[in-house]
């Protein structure tokens, strides 16, 4: 049986910071490129960071980079969001996702982020809820 079960989220304050975890259990774990998404209250749900598999290649919406971290640890089938000078705006149910690794050639003309982590995801995870409060 597949699963992807995330944790970590918590209420905190602006400018704090929070690590969510995502384990995986039922597929072969190196094959597989993992995302993170959230979804805020009355929005849709958006794509946060993804990191590949074979190389673990990481990817940022560009509302979080240079203040979120994707890692992942492949001896124990778990991937990391750290979350650094968090906002008000971050405030959502944190989901993680998993599909097999895309492994075509580069594609110029699309963004690294809509190549490697706008994809089609087999497997989700049931959330976790972060609110940072102001």
């Amino acid at each position: 049986e597949v699963q992807l079960v995330e944790s970590g989220g918590a209420l905190v304050q602006a400018g704090g910071s929070l690590r969510l975890s995502c384990a995986a259990s039922g597929f072969t774990f190196d094959d597989y490129t993992i995302g993170w998404f959230r979804q805020a209250p009355g929005k849709e749900r958006e794509g946060v960071s993804c990191i590949r598999g074979s190389d673990s290649g990481t990817y940022y919406t560009d509302s979080v980079k240079g203040r979120f971290t994707i890692s992942r640890d492949n001896a124990k089938d778990t991937v990391y969001l750290q979350m650094n000078s968090l906002k008000p705006e971050d405030t959502a149910v944190y989901y993680c996702a998993a599909y097999r690794q895309f492994r075509g050639p580069r594609d110029v003309s699309t963004s690294v982020y809509q190549q490697y982590c706008a994809r089609q995801y087999s497997y989700w995870g049931q959330g976790t809820p972060v609110t940072v409060s102001s």
